[in-house]
């Protein structure tokens, strides 16, 4: 397995964050920004970061407050961003993935920033303004999100409502329902198993 590294990134301007990461044995394909669940970088966390570095792609996750805001969640992603475009990923190969709350960071991230690909898997609802369907509907990245509906947080109705919505943006986008599984996936390993290789496929399709 790809070994994970953690080093304090600073900027010249003086931002700064905590970086997980891990780099590919061989060629570079592209940078990928990593947006954890809560509880921070779980061994969970760090295993995405190893296996996506096994698939050829630099992958580094900003260390994030438990309760992040849009603001703090896009600065961290903007620094992250930063570090892969400093060792050598260019702008049209950088992307994000999120899981669990990092799936709803992934879908925030990917309406505001234009990136070559993003995906999210799993997510919680935004009790506050927008809400994720409002937010889906201004997508300016390929956005790619994979949900289960037996948990606590998006049901069969809402995750059809947010397919809907990303829809109307003028960018590729794909919704895709897991019946019974739950956001983790982690009590259906065939729905995981295939929500892992469609994450694969949309940045293999879109950033190169």
């Amino acid at each position: 397995m790809t070994q994970t590294h953690t080093s304090h990134y600073e900027r010249t301007d003086g931002r700064a964050i905590e970086l997980t990461y891990a780099e590919p044995e061989n060629v570079v394909r592209g940078g990928l920004v990593v947006l954890h669940e809560v509880g921070g970088i779980t061994d969970g966390v760090r295993l995405l970061i190893s296996s996506l570095a096994a698939e050829g792609w630099l992958a580094a996750a900003p260390h994030i407050e438990d309760t992040p805001t849009p603001d703090s969640v896009l600065a961290a992603t903007d620094i992250a961003l930063a570090w892969l475009v400093e060792r050598g990923v260019q702008a049209d190969l950088l992307g994000v993935v999120g899981f669990d709350l990092g799936g709803t960071a992934a879908l925030l991230v990917a309406a505001n920033r234009k990136l070559g690909a993003a995906v999210s898997v799993g997510g919680h609802r935004v009790a506050e303004k927008p809400g994720l369907v409002d937010i889906a509907r201004e997508l300016v990245s390929p956005w790619l999100g994979l949900y289960g509906d037996a948990g606590d947080e998006l049901g069969a109705a809402e995750v059809e409502k947010l397919r809907e919505a990303a829809a109307e943006a003028r960018v590729a986008t794909n919704v895709v329902r897991y019946p019974g599984a739950n956001h983790r996936f982690d009590a259906d390993p065939k729905a995981a198993v295939e929500a892992w290789q469609r994450t694969l496929s949309w940045f293999d399709a879109h950033l190169r």
